[in-house]
């Protein structure tokens, strides 16, 4: 659906247990058992390291030959053009929602295998009332038919409606977790609300563990701890 073209430049430092661990939330999610193209992270703070796993995710994603669409959905904090260093002028999800342009003028190909991604465009004022209109649940609908998967980057849940509203539209809903930063009550609260708005929660990562507090296979394998009960 790309008619457009932006490169990516990912300053993050190598970390090969990272990527080890994005790999292996990669193959829980792709052998969930259930069918899933549409996926909301969120988290419950800022900070946590979101935006980073659902990059690296789709980047992954898109190497085993899947085509993937990322889309920041965080349109009262935009982040992805400063962080990866993108330099010309781009469209975005708000002036979508907002009915300023066509779906096809805010999709951009990348530099990065089978990768496409949608910014969050302009500073909105009523994010929440733009993701509850049609449009978004329209956008959904036209890209599950071209992509494998769609991975949408939420606000954090506690604090804004935002990522509730999204994942009322999608098939399932990752929750990413700072160790030692989010207390049980707040993550609970979290899944809670994703509950809440009916869609499946496919799993948690806890992401930042401290190597030096920990083993090497429990760092390795503490980014995903499966799939949460729904009670």
């Amino acid at each position: 659906m790309a008619i457009q073209r932006v490169m990516l430049t990912d300053s993050r430092k190598e970390d090969v247990f990272y990527e080890e661990a994005i790999k292996t939330l990669r193959t829980n999610m792709q052998f969930s058992g259930v069918e899933t193209k549409s996926i909301v992270l969120t988290s419950c703070y800022p900070n946590e390291g979101k935006s980073d796993v659902a990059f690296q995710l789709a980047v992954e994603i898109g190497k085993m030959g899947k085509r993937v669409l990322i889309i920041d959905a965080d349109i009262r904090k935009p982040s992805y053009i400063k962080r990866y260093q993108v330099k010309q002028k781009t469209n975005g999800l708000s002036q979508y929602l907002s009915g300023q342009i066509s779906l096809e003028e805010i999709i951009y190909s990348t530099n990065y295998r089978n990768l496409e991604i949608i910014f969050s465009g302009p500073y909105a004022p009523n994010p929440s009332e733009l993701l509850e209109q049609g449009r978004f649940g329209r956008l959904i609908e036209e890209t599950r038919k071209v992509y494998d998967y769609i991975l949408i980057d939420t606000p954090p849940i506690i604090s804004m409606s935002d990522a509730a509203i999204a994942a009322k539209q999608c098939d399932g809903a990752i929750l990413v977790i700072e160790s030692e930063a989010v207390s049980r009550r707040d993550a609970m609260k979290a899944k809670e609300q994703l509950t809440k708005s009916g869609c499946k929660i496919l799993g948690a990562v806890l992401n930042k563990v401290d190597m030096k507090k920990e083993k090497y296979y429990s760092k390795y394998s503490s980014y995903y701890y499966g799939k949460s009960k729904q009670e």
